[in-house]
């Protein structure tokens, strides 16, 4: 995870909950950052759509299996970088957006 909104927070503590998911939050002040994200080889990366440039957004896409979601928490939508928008209204929904088959 990335970024430091509140809305953020709240979405990282609701993912801590599960137990198959490891949470890594990243520092803004890291260098480096999308070289430390290769090394961690994440199934998704959650970010602060506000936080990070439009470029680091697409070198991180040149990782194919990396599901990229940004989280925009003026509006409360996901964007999913495989073309698809949802509303993020309550952290239950970015369960269901991770994981469309399992959601409870």
């Amino acid at each position: 995870m990335y970024g430091n909104t509140l809305i953020l927070e709240g979405v990282r503590a609701s993912l801590a909950t599960r137990p198959d998911l490891d949470i890594v939050r990243l520092d803004a002040s890291l260098e480096n950052l999308s070289e430390i994200i290769r090394a961690l080889c994440p199934a998704v990366f959650i970010f602060d759509l506000r936080a990070v440039r439009s470029d680091f957004q697409l070198s991180l896409l040149q990782q194919p299996e990396l599901l990229l979601i940004g989280i925009d928490p003026e509006s409360q939508q996901a964007m999913v970088w495989s073309g698809r928008q949802e509303a993020a209204v309550i952290a239950a929904d970015l369960i269901t957006v991770l994981f469309p088959k399992n959601a409870h």
